[in-house]
Parts: C-alpha cells; structure tokens; sequence
C-alpha cells in the first residue's frame, strides 16, 4: 500500500473510534432511561394493586404511593448529566473510554433506577397494608439512588 492509502485508513479508523466514542454518549441517557421504565412499571403496578386492594377492603388509597412510583425518574437526569459531560469531552478524550464510560455508565444508573422501582414496588405494598413506615421506605429508595450518583459523579471525574 502506498502512503496516501495508509494515511486514508488510518483517517477512516480514527473517524470511527470517534463515533463510536460519540455512541457512548447516547447510550448512557438511553440506557439510564430504560432502567427508569422497567422501575416506573414496576413501581406503579404495585402501587395499582395495592390502590385495589384499598378499594376492596373499603379503605381510603393513600396518595404518598405515587412517590414510589415515581423515584426511579430522577435516574434519567443523572444518564443526561452524564451524556452532557461524555458530549462535551468528543474529539478531547479517548473514544473508546468515551463509549464504555456511557454504555457501562448508563447500564449501571439504568439498573439502579431498575431496582429502586422494585423495592419502591414493595414499599408501596407495604404502606398501602400497613399506613407506617414512609419516610423507612424512602430510605431505601434513597441508598439505591446513590448508586446512580455514585457512578455518574465517579465516570464524570475520570473522563
């Protein structure tokens, strides 16, 4: 190969990595996203089942239960905080750093959003029987959310 071809190679190599790189910074607000669905849907059947069950024993639904539902959206903040940072660091930072720190990064706030709506499921379960334990319940859900921002303040400050 000539040097004009290896020069245009290795042109199209770099210009890769950096979409791959760009690619990493879509995924962490999509992928924090996804987590938030799966924990609202969660978080919001239970809450739906234990307002029926209110409903059946004539009892009044308590309205403190959609907070549980609702606790897992603030994980798509932190996905967008983090593609914010990612966005701004393509071109400066390693590309390939760039698209495990927003798939990784994403993956880990998605699934902590995952899980607060399971335990938020289960805290709505448990208020809707018991009418105690709330601010118990919510933290819980707070020590799951600090996974998200663990992870988001740790990956910003490594990039």
């Amino acid at each position: 190969m000539d040097t004009n071809t290896l020069s245009l190679v290795a042109a199209s190599a770099a210009d890769a990595a950096t979409t791959f790189g760009a690619a990493g910074y879509i995924c962490a607000l999509a992928l924090a996203g996804v987590g938030a669905a799966l924990g609202t849907g969660a978080a919001g059947l239970a809450t739906l089942g234990a307002w029926k069950r209110c409903l059946l024993d004539n009892r009044q639904m308590p309205f403190l239960l959609v907070a549980f539902v609702g606790a897992p959206l603030s994980q798509v903040i932190y996905g967008m905080i983090l593609m914010n940072d990612l966005k701004a660091a393509v071109g400066e930072a390693n590309p390939w750093a760039l698209l495990a720190a927003g798939v990784f990064g994403g993956l880990a706030i998605g699934v902590s959003a995952w899980m607060q709506g399971k335990a938020g499921a289960a805290a709505a379960d448990a208020l809707a029987s018991t009418g105690k334990g709330f601010a118990n319940y919510l933290m819980v859900l707070g020590i799951i959310e600090t996974v998200a921002l663990f992870v988001m303040v740790f990956l910003m400050t490594t990039i």
